[in-house]
């Protein structure tokens, strides 16, 4: 029984972590309509100018904004100078694009930060909470970082629900001509989904790197996992992408401490990849209206 609790404790926080980055990937589809598979590299980026800072003599959270700001500023740089040469063209050329900037952002941090291991501080405690003399596998850090996702979740909800920026967002990636003629400035909407996307990447990369060791390439296993938690809760709804990413967590959790350990991880989150697309390709939490927007 301690067996199921930890692994479900263990699921739920490390779906929490899928949950943060596939919610960028949301941001980023709802504002852009593009699928940015440099999202990883752009958060392991801010992550590193966070540990430089923290290594400099700053404490964690002054880190953190700092990260967060300079996230923003490299999502509308990205979007500004790149992006922009080929949207509206061929929808692939854009996914080709982000690939490109995967590897050339990995590269350039490397040979900046190095390729070494470098450990990332905590905020919170990393020792399991003590329940009846039994310890369980879900930590002050874990907390935080489920509450920090639940909080993302909600203002990003509210975002595209209740504000007229949000509005003119969505309308400005469905319709860009339309969207012009009702007065909304494209351009800058764009520009601003980028930017609040990568803002929401740094905040995955900080959470996934707290109390573990941080290399260029640490991202990489997330960005499938992060994507398939995207595509299971539905790529147009940030509460899908949490639902998606706990569910995630559950079964690879499950999978891992029941069926084989580690090594059939990958396949398992494959196998629910191409189930989801098979049956249901728009995700859990996929309207109508929006796919035929």
């Amino acid at each position: 029984m301690q067996q199921f609790i930890d692994t479900t404790l263990s699921g739920l926080a490390q779906g929490m972590v899928f949950a943060a980055f596939a919610l960028a990937l949301v941001l980023i589809w709802r504002s852009t309509r593009i699928v940015n598979f440099a999202q990883g590299s752009m958060a392991m980026a801010t992550t590193f100018v966070a540990l430089a800072l923290i290594q400099a003599g700053w404490n964690y959270w002054a880190a953190l904004a700092a990260a967060l700001v300079s996230g923003f500023v490299l999502g509308a740089v990205v979007e500004r100078v790149v992006i922009r040469r080929v949207e509206g063209g061929p929808e692939l050329n854009a996914v080709i694009v982000t690939l490109g900037l995967f590897v050339a952002i990995q590269a350039a941090v490397a040979i900046i930060a190095g390729s070494s291991f470098q450990s990332f501080p905590a905020p919170f405690g990393l020792r399991g909470f003590t329940i009846g003399g039994n310890t369980i596998a879900l930590t002050p850090n874990r907390v935080y970082v489920i509450a920090a996702v639940l909080l993302t979740m909600a203002l990003l909800v509210a975002l595209f629900r209740f504000t007229r920026v949000g509005l003119a967002m969505r309308a400005a990636a469905f319709g860009q001509e339309v969207a012009r003629l009702l007065g909304v400035r494209v351009g800058r909407m764009l520009t601003l989904g980028w930017a609040l996307a990568a803002v929401v990447g740094s905040l995955a990369g900080l959470l996934i790197a707290g109390g573990s060791f941080v290399y260029p390439a640490y991202m990489d296993s997330l960005i499938v996992f992060g994507f398939v938690a995207a595509v299971l809760g539905g790529l147009d709804s940030p509460i899908g992408a949490v639902v998606g990413g706990l569910l995630l967590g559950l079964a690879l959790s499950y999978v891992s401490a029941y069926f084989g350990g580690s090594s059939v991880v990958n396949l398992a989150a494959l196998v629910i990849l191409v189930v989801v697309l098979l049956v249901r390709p728009g995700g859990l939490f996929a309207s109508t209206v929006a796919r035929r927007a």
